[in-house]
């Protein structure tokens, strides 16, 4: 007789699915609440310590770390001396392993936990059991996930066992399930530790969807969530209307919603197309904030996403139902105006996002390279204009400070090169992605054009190697600028600036974005 060792954590679909083993002539071996669910089925199970004839032992952290299983598990069929070894120490075969992990995830992501419950959650035996299970696959099928015991027993019905094919696929789903697994641990412990450097980077993510493509149609591309997603990340938000997610769908409102981490204090609306912000604008309604959002640039938002801070009213979705766009996002919509944006726009999709964590520590950023990635901090800093330096004869008023504010936090967002010209309300030019600075500036000024006043500022990532940009600038009407600082050449820029009588102010901090 066959014989199948069962005893996992997650009790979905078991009963069925052990009832199906018994049909297809295997004998069950189990333990503990695994084992009591069975025999409260009508099952009948042979106990972990009849196989062992040694009791579970240090409050089951010793249960199944025994020869008889183990040598059960890992004996080739196929070498002699491997089964004359069982006979003579009378350990049965082990066929099939049905185990999964205790739950140690569910565990570290409760409120509150302690470090004692946390380790008291580290599964031993289990991932021993599948480890040696998958090694020796040739002979042994084992199922780590409820989603294959259909599989199983379909092969099992038809064939009387299981094919090498499927066992393969099983044992390398069971060490991706083991590397998972080992994977948060080890984060976790890191972060206990307070280890920032570690020696070894181990990720997990779990597949969130299968995409159409990818950046184009002949790249194939897939969505993994974080295994541990923070609150405010695109993966926790819900969608409430519309076509799939595409990959750049993905990318544009990973960079929105990233920018609407910047504006909390009042309502803000942010447009933003191919990773850029095209138009972001603040008022004292989302109504008035989306207005001016949107008068930043009406060209550029065409087909593109908007994130808005406050829930969406009737008034703001009547506006936004007039105009093509990808995706919006917001914490929250009003009934009436989930209606409006739902009628006639079945391919428009609607994220609900959790803004309330917002503040909850990111994790760090992962970028590809090719043979490996780069890590770092997200730039996430508290901006206070209080603690510039005044590089000019000429001093910025308080309110000049606070357009600065609002133009620095946007520049941060845009590819480098970048220059960003803005009024107290919102945005008005937005220069991306240029290889050189007074380019940048130019098509930010060129593009504000005549809505530059007295109010508008401009701000740049990173410092002006030359005058050149300061006076395109000031020449159109820019009467404050914000810049790092930094460069050899700075007294070239702050020297252009007195002689047009405008200020400049440093703030001592680059914000490239690559």
């Amino acid at each position: 007789m066959k014989r199948a060792l069962v005893s996992v954590s997650d009790k979905e679909n078991l009963v069925p699915f052990v009832k199906g083993l018994v049909e297809n002539g295997f004998e069950i071996v189990s333990t503990g609440g695994t084992k009591r669910v069975l025999d409260d089925a009508g099952i009948q199970t042979i106990s972990v310590e009849d196989v062992t004839g040694f009791p579970e032992i240090l409050d089951g952290r010793v249960k199944t770390l025994n020869p008889y299983i183990h040598g059960g598990l890992l004996a080739r069929r196929d070498v002699p001396a491997h089964m004359a070894t069982l006979k003579e120490h009378q350990i049965t075969p082990i066929d099939l392993v049905c185990v999964n992990l205790y739950p140690f995830k569910e565990t570290i992501e409760k409120p509150g936990v302690s470090l004692a419950e946390a380790i008291e959650n580290i599964d031993i035996g289990g991932p021993s059991m599948v480890r040696s299970a998958a090694k020796n696959y040739h002979d042994v099928t084992v199922v780590v996930d409820r989603n294959d015991y259909d599989a199983v027993l379909n092969e099992l019905a038809a064939n009387g066992e299981t094919s090498l094919e499927l066992r393969a696929r099983l044992a390398a789903k069971a060490f991706r399930h083991t590397a998972a697994y080992d994977t948060l641990i080890s984060t976790y412990l890191t972060e206990q530790v307070g280890e920032t450097k570690p020696e070894k980077l181990s990720l997990t993510y779990d597949l969130q969807q299968e995409m159409r493509y990818g950046e184009n149609s002949h790249q194939d591309a897939l969505f993994y969530r974080d295994a541990l997603p923070k609150g405010y990340s695109l993966a926790s938000a819900k969608q409430l209307n519309g076509k799939q997610l595409s990959y750049n769908n993905i990318k544009d409102a990973d960079a929105a919603i990233r920018i609407a981490r910047d504006f909390q204090d009042e309502p803000t609306a942010i447009g933003l197309k191919h990773m850029n912000p095209c138009g972001i604008g603040h008022g004292q309604t989302i109504e008035e904030a989306w207005d001016r959002a949107y008068a930043g640039d009406p060209v550029s938002i065409f087909g593109g996403v908007v994130v808005l801070n406050r829930e969406v009213d009737a008034a703001t979705a009547t506006k936004l139902h007039k105009i093509f766009l990808e995706i919006i996002i917001a914490p929250s919509y009003s009934d009436e105006a989930l209606k409006i944006l739902t009628t006639k726009k079945k391919n428009l999709r609607l994220l609900q996002l959790d803004f309330d964590k917002i503040n909850e520590k990111p994790a760090k950023e992962v970028v590809s390279v090719l043979g490996g990635v780069l890590v770092q901090d997200q730039d996430l800093m508290d901006e206070d204009p209080h603690t510039w330096t005044v590089a000019t004869k000429k001093q910025p008023t308080e309110e000049q400070l606070k357009t600065m504010l609002f133009a620095w936090k946007t520049v941060k967002h845009v590819k480098s090169n970048a220059i960003v010209v803005a009024n107290p309300e919102r945005t008005l030019g937005v220069g991306a992605g240029q290889p050189n600075r007074v380019d940048a500036a130019k098509l930010a000024v060129d593009h504000a054009g005549d809505a530059i006043d007295d109010t508008a500022v401009l701000a740049s990532d990173a410092f002006f190697p030359y005058g050149d940009s300061v006076e395109y600038a000031v020449k159109h009407g820019i009467k404050a600028i914000v810049q790092p600082g930094g460069s050899i050449r700075d007294q070239e820029s702050i020297d252009m600036a007195d002689k047009y009588g405008v200020t400049m102010v440093m703030t001592g901090v680059r914000h490239f974005r690559h």
